[in-house]
């Protein structure tokens, strides 16, 4: 669908990202602060069967890449899931709503993206700046806010500044910056991995394969139920983890050769990331006893500083803060074309569809994005984020997605339409990934669903009033 009478500000994004440009986007989205944040709590939900969580999360990314891959390579278009959802269910019927519904969430949960990165950023540099770092006895000098407290809001909201300044630019440069920021996470992940698998007298690696054999710091027996709630609790900080695999179809129209690229950058960056953060893991455990680093804030530094000493831990954890500014980075790049595409389409405020005269990039919705993240980054507190994230996404964006590519393959198949991407094994990926969103979804718990269908419904009401007054699905008029 096309705008009616586009100006000439919204001229098509131009293709100039790669393969290697794509995958490293990709990549730099889905490591970002997460896996050295989430990793102590894996641990302490998990004990010796924390490897578990990080091989469920890999699944589920594999299994929704499919459904990813697919799409994108059909539809390699600005925005996403936003196109694809209302290409699935419709672009003159109920395709409507689910593409409206998904930028609304779009609005929150992208600065909620960013800004929870940034929160995580200034917590993580309490290693370096022991001023940064929370301390529970610290007087409140506002409100029930701490002199630390404050200083730490101030970092993340400056980080938020940073990155908006540097996503203000064309697509080319950006995938340049991009290329460089992954070369630093892969730098970085390799030296911390190698770290641990070279050292002298490592510990053993519990693999957990005796779920009901109790570990030596008392860690008791987890069978059956407990066992499960445990691993789905453990599995929605992995996933967070491992979201962003699919950030380059958000870039979809400024691939270069989407139909071969967008599978390709999905896969690689999946394999990659997991392998990554397996051997991450056990890097750790052979150098920190697991128990002891199920309690440490920056376990990585620990495990860095026990084995090469005080100043390599410097330096390591400077590289997990460029690790994480640099997975911001990619988050605001791609989330940008979100509601620019929505936008394009007449389905959203029309100065998000402004692309920059001279750069060709949407210029607006990155100060929109930025400025919205700015604020959140102040309000807010790491572990308020997380679980809101995944459990906002779930039904719109991941369950909602993966039926509407059933819809669209049953579609295409009858009108004998040729794929560039075809999933394997169909529909059982689909079915599969829809079982395990649901059960991510259940284990965010009763606060976080309750929130996300309250936002959900919002937005339905929202969408309900904006259709009556211009006539749209379900209120179009029929001859």
């Amino acid at each position: 669908m096309q705008p009616a009478a586009a100006p000439t500000t919204t001229a098509p994004l131009p293709r100039r990202i790669g393969l290697w440009q794509a995958t490293a986007l990709n990549m730099i989205d889905m490591v970002g602060i997460g896996p050295f944040l989430v990793l102590p709590t894996v641990l302490g939900l998990l004990g010796p069967r924390f490897l578990w969580a990080w091989v469920a999360g890999a699944l589920l990314a594999v299994l929704d890449g499919f459904v990813w891959a697919e799409l994108g390579a059909a539809h390699p278009e600005a925005g996403g899931s936003y196109r694809f959802l209302a290409l699935a269910w419709g672009e003159r019927k109920a395709g409507r709503m689910w593409s409206f519904l998904y930028v609304w969430q779009t609005l929150v949960q992208a600065p909620l993206v960013i800004a929870s990165g940034a929160i995580g950023f200034a917590l993580y540099a309490g290693y370096l700046f022991p001023y940064l770092a929370p301390h529970p006895d610290a007087p409140a000098v506002l409100g029930s806010l701490t002199a630390h407290d404050l200083t730490r809001k101030a970092l993340s909201g400056g980080i938020v500044l940073v990155l908006t300044a540097l996503a203000y630019r064309r697509v080319d440069g950006i995938g340049r910056i991009g290329v460089a920021l992954w070369l630093g996470v892969l730098g970085t992940l390799g030296w911390l991995i190698w770290g641990g698998l070279s050292a002298p007298h490592p510990l053993p690696v519990p693999l957990g394969l005796s779920a009901g054999d109790p570990d030596s710091a008392g860690f008791g027996p987890l069978t059956g139920f407990a066992l499960a709630a445990a691993l789905g609790a453990a599995s929605v900080k992995t996933v967070y983890s491992y979201l962003g695999y699919y950030n380059v179809c958000h870039l979809g129209a400024e691939i270069e050769r989407p139909e071969r690229i967008i599978p390709r950058a999905i896969f690689l960056s999946i394999l990659g990331i997991a392998a990554l953060y397996l051997l991450l893991n056990v890097a750790v455990v052979r150098v920190v006893p697991w128990a002891e680093a199920a309690k440490s804030d920056f376990i990585v530094s620990l495990f860095i500083e026990r084995r090469y000493g005080p100043m390599a831990a410097v330096v390591a954890t400077g590289l997990i803060l460029w690790v994480a500014f640099a997975s911001l980075f990619a988050v605001l790049v791609g989330y940008s074309r979100i509601p620019y595409a929505a936008a394009v389409d007449g389905q959203f405020f029309a100065v998000f569809a402004r692309l920059h005269p001279r750069g060709q990039f949407p210029y607006v919705v990155i100060l929109a994005l930025g400025g919205v993240a700015f604020v959140f980054s102040l309000l807010f507190r790491l572990g308020e984020v997380i679980a809101a994230i995944i459990a906002m996404r779930v039904l719109v964006q991941f369950v909602g997605q993966a039926l509407g590519a059933w819809r669209l393959r049953r579609r295409y198949d009858r009108e004998g339409r040729k794929l560039p991407f075809r999933m394997p094994l169909f529909p059982l990926p689909i079915l599969l990934v829809v079982a395990a969103w649901l059960a991510i979804f259940v284990a965010t718990g009763p606060q976080q669903m309750a929130a996300a269908a309250g936002m959900i419904s919002l937005g339905i009401v929202v969408y309900l009033v904006k259709a009556r007054a211009k006539q749209e699905w379900p209120f179009e008029r029929r001859a």
